[in-house]
C-alpha cells in the first residue's frame, strides 16, 4: 500500500463491516458504503447509502417499552449489479480460492475491485471501478469489466435499483423498527433506463433515483426489463462474451430528494442529470479534478508512510462527509459520518473537533454547519423556555429539526435491564456551539458572519447559561446545578433521587468563557447592528451586567490541589481498576453487577481536561484569577495527571484530548495517544464499532493535533501565531491553510525554524508571530523565523 491507497486482499467475513465502512465513497451530499454491488444485507455485508440531513422517525415496542427514534435514512440502494452465465445461477460472491483485491484510491476517490467467478467450470475475471462524484454531487457510477477465461458464450448482466431497504446496520438496533421507506413507483424510460421513487414514512421526504446501464466496450447487447416489484426496478443486458475479450458495462445513477434546492419534480431532475452525464471516463476525469482541488487545499505532510496513509484516510473521510457541497445543504456534523447507522446519524458536539479543520481550509462549509444550528434556534429557545430560561439550550442529540433526540431510557445489553438515560442534561453542547462561533470569527475575520447570525447564536447560548446560574449565599458564588459533563459516566449523586451534577467544572468555566466572548461580541458589533440585535432579543443592560458579574463570581470546585470534575467529586470512592481496566463501557459493566459509576472517581473520557484542550493555559489562568481563585503553574499538570489515572478512554475522542493536553509536558505520552487516535478506525480499536460508521471527531482530531497542537497554531488578534514543539517522531510538518483573504498559505515547521509562504494575491500582508519573533508577510513572499 502507498500513502494514497488502502488495499484489502482475499476475503475476511469477520472484518468485512470495517472494510465496507472504510471503503465508503461520498461527496458531502450522499455517501455509499463499500459493499459489493452483488451483496445483500446478510450478516456479513451491509449496503448502505445515506443522504446528508435526510431523517425519518419510527416507533417501536420493545419489552413493553415504547421507543421512538429519528434515524438518518438508509436510502434506496443504487449499487445492485450481478450476472450469470447462460442459465446458471446469479453471481453472489467471488470464488474464495482465487485472488481477489479491493483498493481504495484516496487521491482520486475511486474504489476498485478485481476478482474471479467460477460457474460450472467457466472462469470469468471481473474488474470494477466505482465513484460517487465529487464534481456533480447527485451522480455516482459503477463500471464492470468481464473477461471470460477459456470460454465463450452468453451472459446476462442484471442492473437494479432497490428501494426495499431498511435501517439494519447496527446489531443492537435490529429489534427496533428500522423501516423508513415507502415505495411509490418504478419504471423504465427505455433499454437500460430505470427509475425509482420512494417516500420516507414519517418525514415525507421523497427520494428519486434514475439509472442508465449500457455497454461501453464490446458487442452491442440486447436489453430487457427484469421482473419488477414494489421498490425494485431492473434491466437485464444479454451479452455475447468472447474468451479473452473485455466487455465493459457502465451504470450511472442520479439521486435527488425533495429537500434539494432549485429543482421541480425530483424524478425529472434525476432524469435530466443522467441525460447530461457523460460516460464513466468523463465522469471520472471531472471527479478526479475535483479531488485534486480538494487535496491541494488541505495537503498535510507528516510522519512515516504508514502514518501518512492513515492521515490521508482521515482527511479523505472528512472531505466525503463535509465537502464544499455541504455548504449548500441544511445538514449538521453526524458523529459517525455518512458511513453507517450508529448513533442514528445524529449530531452531537463533534463539530467541536471538526470545525477547526474546516475553518482553516473550507470556511464556507464551517459557516454552513453553524447555520444548521442557527436554523434550529427556535427549537433551542423552546427547550430553554421549558426549563424556565431565556436564551437557547441546544439538544445533546439533534437531527432534522433540532428537537432533543436523546433517549429517556436505554437497554443495557450486559444486564438486559432498561435504565434511565439522562444524557440530555449535557447542556454543554450549547457551549460548544458558541465556542465554534467565536473560533470561526477569529479564523476568518468575517464580521459579516458575526453580524448576520453568529452573534445571535453566541448571545442566546450565553443568556441561557446566565439564567441557569443561581446565587448560593453560603458560597457567595453562582452555581449551575443538574447538568452532566462530557464524561458521561456520571449523571447524578449516589443516594440522590434527582439526576444531574452540580458545578461541573468544564460547564462552569466554559460558561464564563462564553460570557466573556458575549461581551466581546457586543463590543465588536457595529452600533446599529448591536442596537437591532439587542432589541430583537430583548437583551437589556441588566442581562449584560449579569454576564459581567458571572465572569467574576462563578464557582469552580477544587479538591486535593486539582480542579474537581464537579462538586463532591473528591468524596467519591476510588475504583479498583484491576477488575475493569480495558473495559470501555464501564457504566454497563458496573450496572450489570448492580453497581454504578456514580460511586467512583472513574471517567469515560476527558471532562475537566477538555478545558485544556480548548483553551490556552494563560487564558484559563486569567479566568481563574478573574474569578478570585489562586492559580499556580502546577495546577494544570497536576490536574492532567490526576484524571489520566482515572479515565477508561471509553470514547474515541478521549485519546485526541489527552494527546493534546500532554503535548507540552510529556511529548512521548502525547505521541502515544496520537497513535491510538490514529488507529481508531483502521484497527477498529473498540471492537466492532467501525463497521457501524467512522468516528468523525477522532479523525478530525488527529489532523488537528498535527496542524494546530504540535505547531502551536492559533488565530487571534488578527495574526497567525505559531509556537511549535514537535514530538521526537516528527522531523517536520508541512501543510496549507486559508487565512482571511489568503488561499493556500503554506506552513512548514522544522526543528529549528518556521517558514510561512503567501501565494500571490491582492490581499493585505499577514502578521506572523513565532514565539517572541514576528514578521509581516506580503502576498507572493515568505518569511523564515528561527525557533531558538
Amino acid at each position: 500500500m502507498s500513502r494514497w491507497t488502502l488495499v484489502y486482499e482475499g476475503r475476511d467475513p469477520d472484518g468485512q463491516g470495517v472494510r465496507e465502512t472504510l471503503c465508503t465513497l461520498g461527496n458531502g451530499y450522499f455517501a455509499t458504503r463499500g459493499a459489493p454491488p452483488e451483496a445483500r444485507d446478510d450478516g456479513v455485508h451491509y449496503p448502505g447509502t445515506y443522504v446528508a440531513g435526510c431523517y425519518d422517525r419510527a416507533v417501536s415496542e420493545v419489552d413493553g417499552h415504547r421507543v421512538e427514534n429519528e434515524d438518518l435514512v438508509n436510502a434506496p440502494n443504487w449499487l445492485p449489479l450481478t450476472f450469470r452465465v447462460g442459465d446458471g445461477d446469479w453471481f453472489e460472491r467471488p470464488d474464495p480460492a482465487l485472488p481477489q483485491r479491493t483498493e481504495l484510491d484516496m487521491r482520486r476517490g475511486v474504489l476498485t475491485r478485481t476478482f474471479h467467478v467460477v460457474d460450472d467450470g467457466r472462469r470469468t475475471r471481473v474488474a470494477q471501478r466505482r465513484l460517487v462524484s465529487m464534481d456533480a454531487p447527485h451522480l455516482a457510477a459503477l463500471e464492470t469489466t468481464l473477461v471470460p477465461e477459456g470460454w465463450s458464450g452468453t451472459a446476462v448482466v442484471r442492473s437494479a435499483l432497490d428501494g426495499r431497504v431498511a435501517n439494519r446496520g447496527v446489531a443492537r438496533y435490529r429489534d427496533l423498527n428500522g423501516r423508513h421507506l415507502h415505495p411509490l413507483d418504478t419504471g423504465s424510460d427505455g433499454p437500460g433506463l430505470d427509475w425509482l421513487r420512494c417516500r420516507t414514512l414519517s418525514s415525507g421526504v421523497e427520494v428519486a433515483l434514475a439509472s442508465r446501464t449500457l455497454v461501453s466496450q464490446g458487442p452491442r447487447p440486447a436489453a430487457r426489463e427484469s421482473p419488477a416489484g414494489d421498490g425494485w426496478a431492473a434491466t437485464d443486458l444479454i451479452l455475447d462474451l468472447r474468451s479473452g475479450e473485455q466487455t465493459t458495462v457502465e451504470k450511472t445513477v442520479a439521486l435527488y430528494t425533495s429537500r434539494d434546492r432549485a429543482v421541480g419534480d425530483i424524478l425529472d431532475a434525476a432524469r435530466d442529470a443522467l441525460e447530461r452525464a457523460g460516460g464513466f471516463d468523463e465522469l471520472l476525469r471531472r471527479h478526479t479534478t475535483a479531488w485534486h482541488h480538494l487535496w491541494r487545499s488541505c495537503a498535510l505532510e507528516a510522519g512515516d508512510e504508514e502514518e501518512q496513509r492513515v492521515l490521508n484516510l482521515h482527511l479523505f473521510h472528512l472531505l466525503q462527509t463535509l465537502s464544499p457541497h455541504t455548504a449548500d445543504l441544511d445538514a449538521g456534523v453526524p458523529a459517525r459520518g455518512l458511513h453507517g447507522e450508529a448513533y442514528r446519524g445524529h449530531v452531537f458536539w463533534d463539530e467541536l473537533f471538526v470545525l477547526p479543520f474546516l475553518n482553516l481550509h473550507f470556511p464556507e462549509t464551517a459557516r454552513a454547519l453553524l447555520r444548521y444550528r442557527w436554523r434550529r434556534l427556535p427549537q433551542a429557545r423552546a427547550i430553554a423556555r421549558a426549563a424556565g430560561l431565556r436564551g437557547a439550550l441546544f439538544p445533546w442529540q439533534s437531527g432534522s429539526d433540532g428537537s432533543e433526540e436523546s433517549q429517556s431510557t436505554h437497554l443495557n445489553p450486559r444486564s438486559g435491564r432498561w435504565i434511565p438515560d439522562h444524557s440530555h442534561l449535557q447542556r454543554h453542547v450549547g457551549l460548544a456551539v458558541a465556542y465554534n462561533v467565536w473560533q470561526h470569527h477569529q479564523a476568518t475575520g468575517d464580521t459579516a458572519f458575526l453580524t448576520g447570525f453568529g452573534a445571535e447564536l453566541l448571545l442566546e447560548v450565553a443568556r441561557a447559561f446566565a439564567d441557569m446560574a443561581v446565587y448560593d449565599k453560603a458560597l457567595d458564588r453562582y452555581v449551575i446545578r443538574g447538568v452532566m459533563g462530557p464524561d458521561e459516566y456520571h449523571d447524578g449523586y449516589p443516594g440522590r433521587e434527582d439526576p444531574g451534577l452540580d458545578d461541573n467544572a468544564y460547564t462552569n468555566l466554559m460558561a464564563v468563557w462564553v460570557m466573556l466572548r458575549a461581551l466581546d461580541t457586543l463590543r465588536a458589533l457595529p452600533g446599529p447592528s448591536r442596537r437591532d440585535l439587542e432589541e430583537s432579543l430583548g437583551l437589556d443592560a441588566d442581562e449584560v451586567e449579569r454576564f459581567e458579574t458571572l465572569t467574576r463570581k462563578m464557582r469552580v470546585p477544587f479538591h486535593e490541589g486539582v480542579i474537581s470534575q464537579f462538586a463532591g467529586y473528591g468524596d467519591l470512592e476510588e475504583l479498583d481498576w484491576r477488575d475493569c481496566r480495558g473495559v470501555r463501557r464501564l457504566d454497563r459493566f458496573l450496572e450489570a453487577g448492580g453497581d454504578s459509576c456514580n460511586r467512583y472517581k472513574a471517567s469515560k473520557q476527558a471532562d475537566v481536561l477538555m478545558l485544556f484542550f480548548l483553551l490556552p493555559a494563560e487564558e484559563i489562568a486569567d479566568m481563574l484569577r478573574r474569578l478570585g481563585y489562586t492559580y499556580d503553574p502546577g495546577l494544570i499538570p497536576r490536574t492532567v495527571d490526576y484524571y489520566l489515572a482515572r479515565t477508561s478512554h471509553g470514547s474515541t475522542l478521549s485519546s485526541v484530548v489527552h494527546s493534546w493536553v500532554l503535548a507540552r509536558t510529556n511529548r512521548e505520552e502525547s505521541w502515544d495517544f496520537f497513535r491510538r487516535a490514529l488507529s481508531t478506525d483502521v484497527d477498529d480499536v473498540q471492537g466492532g464499532t467501525t463497521a457501524e460508521g467512522i468516528h468523525l471527531g477522532a479523525m478530525a482530531g488527529t489532523v488537528d493535533l498535527l496542524t494546530r497542537c504540535y505547531t502551536g497554531l492559533t488565530t487571534r488578534g488578527g495574526a497567525l501565531h505559531l509556537s511549535p514543539l514537535l514530538p521526537a517522531e516528527l522531523d517536520h510538518l508541512s501543510y496549507g491553510l486559508r487565512y482571511h483573504d489568503h488561499w493556500e498559505v503554506g506552513v512548514d515547521v522544522r526543528r529549528d525554524h518556521v517558514r510561512v509562504t503567501l501565494p500571490p494575491s491582492a490581499g493585505p500582508p499577514v502578521r506572523v508571530r513565532v514565539k517572541e519573533r514576528h514578521a509581516l508577510v506580503a502576498p507572493g513572499s515568505s518569511c523564515v523565523l528561527p525557533l531558538w
